[in-house]
């Protein structure tokens, strides 16, 4: 029986190593859990610590230079009370593995202004944030009244599927999935300090560009 179970585990293994990566539906919801997950870990933990557990390894913030937010973050103090926010619109990506989200935030003292966030799944299909920033603003700009959720037409790298790996035979291996561009994003720092993050996505003949956030120098 021993050995009988043990093969057994050795055959769950393996046919879990041989499975191809998980493929996403895209999912603006998924984003939306996401955001408020942090939103409230910020509120109960802390803002700093918020960010520090839900950033990907090579996460950017700007401070206002851009920073690697994993390093920035590293031993810093959470501020008494933490910023809250909510997002009026997601944009996610065809293949589900990259969103944009963008809305409102809101500082202890009432001061008020905006965000965009870049999401990314990793490798378990969690998401975590890539590219976090935001300014301030004199008045909160108008939000919907229901979260929008966007996505984008398939595009992939190259054209056509990818190619196939050679598999055993009498068998056919699963393709990898073909890198996906339907949704891509910049982040640009000018020499005066100013930047400008932008987020494109793609409506099936051509990129449209559905983020242009711009920071003046000093902001």
């Amino acid at each position: 029986m021993k050995a009988r179970a043990a093969f057994l585990v050795l055959t769950l293994l393996a046919l879990a190593g041989a499975r191809p990566p998980m493929r996403y539906q895209p999912d603006p919801s998924s984003v939306l859990a996401a955001e408020m997950a942090f939103n409230r870990l910020a509120q109960d933990k802390g803002q700093w610590t918020a960010f520090r557990e839900t950033a990907a390894e090579d996460a950017v913030m700007f401070v206002p230079q851009r920073v690697l937010a994993k390093q920035w973050l590293k031993g810093r103090a959470d501020p008494p009370a933490a910023v809250t926010w909510t997002p009026s619109t997601i944009y996610a990506s065809c293949d589900g593995n990259l969103a944009a989200s963008t809305g409102n935030w809101k500082r202890p003292d009432g001061s008020v202004g905006y965000f965009t966030t870049i999401w990314r799944r990793d490798k378990k299909g969690a998401w975590k944030w890539i590219m976090d920033h935001g300014d301030t603003l004199a008045a909160a700009r108008e939000a919907p009244e229901y979260l929008i959720g966007k996505v984008a037409t398939c595009k992939r790298a190259h054209g056509g599927e990818a190619p196939r790996p050679a598999g055993k035979p009498g068998k056919e291996a699963m393709p990898p999935a073909p890198k996906d561009d339907s949704l891509t994003w910049t982040a640009d720092i000018a020499t005066d300090g100013s930047r400008r993050v932008t987020v494109r996505m793609w409506n099936g003949s051509d990129y449209e560009t559905v983020i242009d956030d711009r920071v003046a120098a000093g902001a």
